[in-house]
């Protein structure tokens, strides 16, 4: 099973998910034995965020939950309003992933005061209490792009990290990670750290740049997947676009694991990604809303879905879930092992 808490454990875990189940009960309308619960979408515009859209409601109908949805399209004024009109619709919880990880704690503590749980998903809040984080380990996604291009490399050259936002908990572990694993591991590369608050037409424009300024540049880490379109097309414009053979390669690791990165991978057109599972936040945002709902407690310690819940601070446990390197060749690099890329564990291999 999940690490569920007997009753000496109950320290570890926050207020909100231990008031859960008082004053709510566990109908999601009239007539309904479902819990009803709201998932705020963080936004529709990348191949990551619409993959985990088109999960939500097939997991929702497949654990028993009735299921209000709101997209806040990377706003947190938004995300607030969200977070009203459900309290309106009687929700009795919410899974949301905040991309502002700081500016979401008034929320929080709006919500943990009507006794409402919250599970954030992909994002952690950098302070408030939720019932639960649903997340994979992102200074991971850091060091193993850092191992894959190091050790292509073979320690030596000049890299442009393509960062995602730094008023996220995720572009911050990414971009940490990547820079630390480079200073220990691989000192004789060269780091270009370009901010582009996950947006695609920065992340091309800033790469143009650096290449422009050093054409010498062997390697490319983006955060995610909203730079996979720019980045290959500026690297065909330039002539780069060229098999891992040819002297003029430049290396790209991605971050998410998306059908199209997959298909870039077997073709030659990228190396590497680090795959974020879409299906399983999905899954266990709404399958722990549901707990939450319900009185469940949990624990620190490793679950029954081949993860691990670790206890970030006091009143907040993160369920890390696996998100494995992905190359051509399946290979082990800087120590690091990775799937195929036609590997059919892979979400992305199985999206439809």
């Amino acid at each position: 099973m999940r690490r569920q808490l007997g009753s000496a454990g109950a320290v570890l875990v926050l207020a909100a998910g231990l008031v859960a189940a008082c004053g709510n009960d566990s109908g999601g309308g009239a007539g309904s034995s479902k819990p009803l619960v709201g998932v705020d979408y963080p936004r529709s515009d990348t191949d990551f965020w619409n993959s985990f859209i088109k999960y939500t409601p097939q997991f929702a109908s497949e654990l028993g939950a009735d299921l209000k949805t709101t997209n806040s399209q990377n706003d947190i004024a938004k995300l607030t309003a969200n977070v009203q009109t459900f309290i309106s619709q009687g929700v009795k919880g919410v899974a949301m992933a905040p991309q502002d990880t700081a500016a979401i704690a008034p929320t929080l503590q709006q919500l943990e005061a009507k006794k409402i749980p919250v599970v954030t998903i992909d994002t952690r809040p950098d302070t408030g209490n939720v019932f639960m984080v649903v997340r994979a380990d992102n200074r991971a996604y850091g060091e193993k792009a850092c191992q894959f291009l190091g050790a292509k490399l073979k320690g030596a050259g000049k890299v442009v990290m393509l960062e995602g936002g730094l008023d996220s908990i995720n572009g911050r572990d990414r971009t940490e990670a990547f820079n630390e694993c480079m200073k220990k591991n691989y000192p004789n590369i060269t780091v270009f750290g370009e901010a582009t608050n996950w947006d695609g037409a920065t992340a091309s424009q800033k790469l143009q740049t650096r290449l422009t300024e050093h054409p010498d540049i062997k390697g490319v880490y983006m955060q995610s997947s909203f730079a996979l379109a720019g980045t290959k097309q500026l690297l065909k414009q330039r002539g780069l676009a060229v098999p891992p053979t040819d002297p003029k390669h430049v290396y790209v690791v991605s971050n998410d694991g998306i059908p199209q990165e997959l298909k870039d991978i077997a073709a030659g057109d990228i190396d590497a990604t680090v795959s974020q599972p879409a299906d399983l936040y999905a899954k266990y945002a709404i399958s722990y809303l549901k707990d939450a709902i319900a009185g469940k407690t949990f624990q620190a310690g490793p679950t029954d879905h081949h993860s691990t819940i670790i206890q970030v601070r006091p009143g907040v446990l993160e369920d890390q879930l696996q998100a494995p390197l992905v190359t051509a060749d399946g290979g082990t690099y800087g120590g690091t092992p990775s799937v195929k890329s036609e590997d059919k564990s892979l979400w992305g291999n199985n999206a439809g």
